[in-house]
Order: C-alpha cells, then sequence, then structure tokens
C-alpha cells in the first residue's frame, strides 16, 4: 500500500510504503484528527512515520496491488 501525506507549510510529501490495509490507515489518520492526536503508521522496513494531525494537508491512500517481477508483454 502506497501512502502520501502532505505537511501543512511543506513543500516535500512524505511517500512510503507500507503492509496495512486501506482501511487500517483510515482508521489510523481519521482517529488522530477527530482527536487531535499524532498520526502513526509503520512503513513496510518498520520504521514509524509520525505526524502531528493538526500538520496533516492531505492523505493518498493508494491501491493494494501486486507489483509485477519480470517482463511483461504490453
Amino acid at each position: 500500500m502506497d501512502i502520501e501525506l502532505g505537511i501543512r507549510n511543506v513543500a516535500r510529501t512524505v511517500t512510503f510504503s507500507t503492509e496495512q490495509t486501506a482501511d487500517e490507515v483510515n482508521a489510523v489518520i481519521g482517529k488522530a484528527v477527530a482527536e487531535h492526536q499524532t498520526i502513526e503508521l509503520t512503513d513496510d522496513k518498520g520504521r514509524r512515520i509520525i505526524v502531528p494531525a493538526d500538520a496533516l494537508g492531505y492523505a493518498i491512500v493508494g491501491s493494494e496491488t501486486k507489483h509485477a517481477v519480470g517482463f511483461g508483454a504490453l
């Protein structure tokens, strides 16, 4: 799952991949924003991403796709 977080007043986005489902990510972000807490997610390498919910500008939660390996015909 690819995640992109836009932070207010910061030009660069926070982009990472996670093993969590879209529903799990949406629940974490929604709860943190509603309660004015921090958004805490873990990427697929085990690193923790912590963002203050009040600083969040937007979140893009990508689709769960499997990446193909090798060469394929178009």
